[in-house]
């Protein structure tokens, strides 16, 4: 069965950094597009990054030229370098795989994603 799991949030200072984790198995990942999404506490789902199959990615406008997303096809494994990280950063992060490949509308609500993990919380505070 499909599986994600993710790792590496823990609490941060502010400018700081940390590289999350996302292992995979169950599907063909190195065929999918995957992305990170987060949810802070009493707010709605944000869309944050995605990476195509083939290693294009993408950027919500909140992350762009701080955070950096990649994979290792080889070991079904996704990442995500956050840095320069903001209080506004603190959330709890999932890997989730789009139903669809592109990068169409509606990526701030969980229906767009067939998969995801349990999540890894970030927390951002001096």
């Amino acid at each position: 069965q499909v599986q994600l799991v993710e790792s590496g949030g823990a609490l941060a200072q502010p400018g700081g950094s940390l590289r999350l984790s996302c292992a995979a198995s169950g599907f063909s990942f190195s065929s999918t597009y995957m992305s990170w999404v987060r949810q802070a506490p009493g707010k709605g789902l944000e869309w944050v990054s995605t990476i195509a199959s083939g290693g294009r990615t993408y950027y919500g406008d909140a992350v762009k030229g701080r955070f950096t997303i990649s994979r290792d096809n080889a070991n079904n494994m996704m990442y995500l370098q956050v840095s320069s990280l903001k209080v506004e950063d603190t959330a709890r992060y999932y890997c989730a795989r789009p139903k669809r490949i592109g990068l169409g509308s509606g990526r701030n609500d969980w229906s767009y994603y067939d998969y995801w993990g349990q999540g890894t919380q970030v927390t951002v505070s001096s």
